[in-house]
């Protein structure tokens, strides 16, 4: 006689919730479970993650937090769920991204299904040309400080069913191994990292700013990424009134404005006058301020406009001393375009979609550090670095497709 499970969870959905995890591929949790190593035992081992969760039994696991660098200096904390964990989460992810996902606003663009950050950076681009003001926001902490009340609040808003209903609440509140082992329960807060975690936190900003913008400030435009957000205001008053308002709403839903990356802009260009202290900022790493633009006529203007900003530029460059490449003696030069081509790519496609000149320099970088490799590989170009230089240079000229970087003109000069 067949036994019926409390919950009905569909097998194909957890074997869809497999491909997908696979396909992100990822560190091991804290039960040390490699992707390969679940995959060895793989019909056995979705077999009981659909009995656990069908049946209500399935707990989560403590998650596994590593310590990230961040590009404007600290650490965020990163959270690694296990493999298990992370299909489990993946297969509430199919059921509830689609019940929330109709409800959140255009000007969202985090973590959402067919949004991306150029379109966030390219909305913001436009705004800024036809109102002068700019109030940027950063949260501290968002993912860390998320009130899990007002979270499964919203969440009972947009669902009745019991089994999503049970396994969000025991993910956002499951302990976490700390970077020195020990373990902690978590009373707010939903863990970066996780794969539900972006949808949970969408959902969180959607009540605490998104929906409260529309409904409180319809005359100010807004784009919001993630924990970074802008709005766009005509007046230095009008700026500096959303400010104070928007603190106070913050700290009502339990968050806090960052008070230093937290800053109210003027869009100065050629035709704006007036002299006022803070006439750029920063947006998903890209630096907005007044350069000189050419219009489809060939004539130069003075434009409000994005480009690279210096510390995604300092970030690039701490990278790629991070791969040693001068060391990388028993490597030859096209190991080293497969090691590092798909990096500096995405580097390329991402920083050269404004003003892509901005991060020649940077890109450049990359140029020393193989002509120090050629310099140190080769015994006839040791101690001889004219000689390196045209070396690399003659590589470049004869497979200027090797290196993503070099395929948009920046082949090695020779000094």
């Amino acid at each position: 006689m067949e036994t019926t499970k409390p919950f009905e969870i569909s097998k194909l959905d957890v074997m869809r919730a497999w491909e997908l995890v696979k396909a992100n591929d990822g560190a091991e949790g804290v039960d040390g479970e490699t992707i390969e190593q679940f995959e060895s035992n793989l019909k056995g081992n979705l077999y009981k993650l659909w009995n656990r969760m069908s049946s209500g039994s399935y707990f989560p696991q403590p998650t596994r937090t590593v310590a990230i660098p961040k590009k404007d200096g600290g650490e965020r904390k990163l959270g690694i769920p296990s493999v298990s964990d992370r299909i489990a989460q993946t297969v509430a992810k199919l059921s509830f991204e689609p019940l929330v996902e109709p409800h959140f606003l255009g000007d969202s663009y985090g973590y959402r299904p067919g949004k991306s950050a150029h379109q966030a950076l390219d909305v913001t681009r436009k705004r800024c040309w036809r109102y002068d003001w700019v109030l940027e926001f950063d949260i501290r902490g968002l993912f860390d400080n998320i009130d899990h009340h007002l979270l499964m609040k919203a969440v009972k808003k947009h669902t009745d069913n019991p089994w999503l209903l049970l396994y969000i609440e025991r993910w956002i509140t499951a302990p976490v191994q700390q970077v020195d082992g020990s373990v902690v329960d978590r009373t707010k807060g939903v863990q970066q990292g996780g794969v539900i975690s972006p949808v949970l936190s969408n959902l969180f900003m959607h009540y605490a700013f998104d929906a409260w913008m529309d409904r409180e400030f319809p005359d100010h435009p807004w784009c919001r990424y993630a924990d970074d957000g802008l709005a766009h205001c005509r007046t230095l008053a009008e700026a500096e009134r959303l400010r104070m308002a928007l603190e106070e709403r913050l700290q009502e839903c339990g968050l806090e404005m960052h008070p230093v990356k937290t800053k109210i802009a003027y869009c100065k260009d050629g035709d704006r006058r007036g002299s006022y202290p803070v006439t750029s900022f920063d947006f998903l790493g890209y630096t907005f301020r007044a350069r000189r633009s050419k219009n489809k006529y060939g004539k130069f203007f003075i434009n409000f406009s994005p480009a690279m900003s210096n510390s995604a530029g300092k970030a690039i460059r701490q990278e790629v001393r991070s791969w040693s490449i001068p060391k990388r003696s028993d490597k030859s030069i096209e190991d080293l375009s497969r090691m590092f081509s798909a990096t500096i790519q995405g580097w390329i496609n991402y920083y050269g979609r404004f003003h892509r000149s901005q991060m020649f320099m940077t890109l450049r970088h990359i140029n020393s550090k193989l002509v120090w490799w050629a310099w140190r590989k080769f015994k006839k170009l040791f101690r001889h670095r004219r000689r390196a230089e045209h070396w690399l240079g003659r590589v470049a000229k004869d497979f200027p497709s090797l290196f993503p970087h070099w395929r948009i003109g920046l082949l090695p000069t020779v000094r």
